[in-house]
């Protein structure tokens, strides 16, 4: 878990308010377009706003991308969808109908 503990607050972790105004996400992985890969789903990072491939996908890049830099907060980047994940704290956050959101359970 890369040193990070779990806090809740109010519901939501500490690393959902990244501080950070991501851009509209992308409508392609930003690294399997350049190495010529396919990809299944596609996530956005909420600390740096790259766009990247799930971990359905053959690379799993927004994993990656996690591991390697250590942004806690993605968000999927698939029409009509609107969740996100935590990396560290491995919790999933939905829409609560209020204009902000909720743990799922």
């Amino acid at each position: 878990m890369r040193g990070y503990h779990r806090r809740v607050t109010e519901g939501l972790c500490v690393h959902f308010a990244t501080g950070f105004e991501a851009p509209p996400p992308k409508d392609v992985c930003e690294i399997c377009i350049t190495i010529g890969s396919g990809w299944e789903h596609l996530r956005q990072c909420l600390n740096c706003g790259v766009t990247l491939c799930c971990d359905n996908s053959p690379n799993r890049h927004m994993t990656a991308h996690y591991k390697e830099i250590g942004h806690p907060m993605m968000r999927s980047a698939q029409p009509k969808e609107d969740w996100r994940w935590c990396y560290p704290d491995e919790l999933f956050f939905i829409p609560d109908g209020e204009g902000g959101y909720e743990v799922a359970e």
